[in-house]
């Protein structure tokens, strides 16, 4: 009786937020559209294309009750779009529900298409890293900081997630003296004038849109998290993919780009952008694991390996050499077994 008992309360669900779908659609004047499911992410936001009349829409759908809320999006969006930065449009909206209708890109991802052309790697992330120069030269919005407090409770999802997967437990010890050493290499950061940070700038959020002009070619998605922070941050972002390689020459002439761009001194802004590049790998590399250990997504764990790759990189430099010892002492390298650990303890791990 219990299990029939939640089918039906799930089946409720979704049925009543079919129907709301399609009051939306309605309203919007949408409702007689194909509809094809066009994306999912690692949260529990769908988007479908909707075609009518040589015409196309995104419906974005957010579950309120799933933790998702359109508000940041709608935010953001109306931010970049008055920067003068390709964002979709949003044509209708019902916040309380959970359903944006916005503007159709395309599918050209940059990840896409540098799979098939990866000559233009060069011209996108130099269209990529000119995005966000035109960006940090905007007024910022009143966002909270990302700032060295945050991100290093971010990056102890390294601990919490990925050192649990892989040894069984985690070492609140090693946290804290992680944490510690952490929050103060970061914490002369917070002193730089902070921009908006998009916080998941990369090759499968960036739709090439070559019709456009100048720093319009660039479409922007999935920003709804962003906050205030360093400049450094988005560009190691795009720079250092958890998702696809980008080429060390690529990144060596962007980092200069932005540097040469923007005016920032040299090695001040490059001591930052290893330390965000650390900062961001490792809370990555905490996520990928709880997207499998928690929320049952183990094909994450596949990326693991070039987002460690990343870490040891960083920890290299010598702004964050003096970290590697509290990292590389007490997180395992990814071996094969680990991978397949992880895997293996799929959804197994309840969030706390």
């Amino acid at each position: 009786m219990r299990a029939g008992k939640i089918v039906c309360q799930t089946w409720r669900i979704v049925s009543d937020r079919s129907e709301l779908k399609n009051r939306f659609l309605t309203e919007a004047g949408w409702v007689d559209a194909s509809r094809v499911l066009v994306a999912g992410d690692a949260s529990n936001r769908k988007y479908e294309r909707l075609s009518r009349d040589g015409h196309t829409r995104i419906l974005m759908d957010a579950p309120p009750e799933m933790g998702e809320d359109v508000r940041p999006f709608v935010a953001v969006t109306t931010y970049l779009r008055d920067a003068g930065l390709s964002a979709p449009e949003i044509f209708a909206q019902d916040a309380r529900n959970g359903f944006l209708l916005i503007e159709d890109l395309g599918d050209d991802l940059f990840a896409r298409i540098l799979k098939t052309q990866p000559s233009l790697e060069t011209p996108l992330y130099e269209a990529a890293t000119d995005v966000l120069l035109h960006l940090h030269g905007a007024a910022a919005p009143d966002l909270p900081r990302y700032d060295a407090y945050v991100m290093t409770d971010a990056a102890c999802l390294a601990f919490d997630w990925y050192q649990r997967g892989a040894t069984g437990s985690v070492d609140i010890d090693a946290r804290s003296a992680f944490a510690t050493g952490m929050k103060n290499a970061l914490a002369p950061l917070d002193a730089m004038a902070p921009v908006l940070i998009q916080r998941d700038y990369h090759a499968e959020n960036l739709i090439w849109l070559p019709g456009r002009e100048g720093v319009q070619k660039v479409g922007l998605l999935d920003y709804q998290d962003a906050m205030l922070g360093h400049p450094a941050y988005d560009l190691v972002s795009v720079l250092q993919d958890a998702r696809r390689d980008v080429s060390m020459d690529v990144q060596k002439a962007m980092l200069g780009r932005y540097i040469d761009g923007s005016g920032a001194d040299a090695a001040t802004f490059t001591d930052a952008y290893v330390l965000l590049g650390l900062q961001r790998n490792l809370r990555i590399l905490g996520v990928f694991a709880r997207l499998s250990l928690a929320y049952g997504k183990p094909h994450y764990v596949d990326f693991i390996p070039r987002v460690w790759e990343h870490i040891t990189t960083n920890l290299r430099h010598p702004s964050a050499s003096h970290l590697d010892r509290l990292v590389r002492m007490h997180l395992p390298e990814p071996t094969d077994d680990i991978l397949s650990s992880l895997k293996s303890q799929c959804k197994t791990i309840p969030l706390p």
